[in-house]
């Protein structure tokens, strides 16, 4: 794995994506990320702490300077919760659940998270702005209808499948309805 190209492909990535997202702060940004994928491993079976610390600490810094929150999906063995700020939990009053990510039950990045976060806390559910999705990881179930693609030009990181999305309002109303451009 080359951690400098891995580095310079996140950091145009993410740079694509806040210039598309059109997030306002205190917005939720989540996170899905498969460092096993991100390795060229099978999701789940081989999580990597350094693919979380190379990857976590440039996310955070581009999220805090914009004033937004990022919540990070866990795996599938904690059913997809987040870790979130506790801030975030008190702004959109969010059902905290009790539990602690781990290498087996969380994944890296979710580990990651909750060691760097100010005062971390874990959540089944949220309705994100905006999400970022490194390594097929599903995280739809976490985001605001209606989910608008974000196209970047970076593909993969490392060797992990990369999808973006924004989201926008409902359209609602019929054929005399008129919308402003979103």
């Amino acid at each position: 794995m080359n951690f400098e190209d891995m580095d310079k492909a996140w950091n145009q990535a993410l740079e694509e994506f806040f210039a598309q997202a059109g997030l306002k702060p205190r917005q939720i940004v989540v996170l899905g990320c498969s460092t096993s994928e991100v390795m060229g491993q099978h999701i789940g079976k081989a999580s990597s702490e350094e693919v979380a610390e190379a990857l976590l600490p440039l996310l955070l810094a581009k999220v805090r300077a914009r004033e937004l929150y990022l919540a990070i999906q866990a795996c599938e063995h904690l059913n997809r919760a987040l870790v979130v700020e506790e801030a975030c939990v008190e702004q959109y009053g969010l059902d905290a659940v009790t539990v602690v990510p781990s290498l087996l039950a969380g994944g890296s990045m979710a580990v990651k998270a909750w060691q760097n976060y100010q005062a971390p806390m874990m959540v089944e559910t949220i309705r994100g702005h905006a999400g970022i999705d490194v390594g097929d990881t599903f995280i739809g179930m976490h985001l605001r209808p209606v989910v608008v693609p974000i196209r970047p030009s970076i593909k993969s990181i490392g060797h992990a499948h990369l999808t973006m999305a924004r989201t926008r309002p409902r359209l609602i109303g019929g054929p005399r309805a008129m919308y402003p451009v979103v």
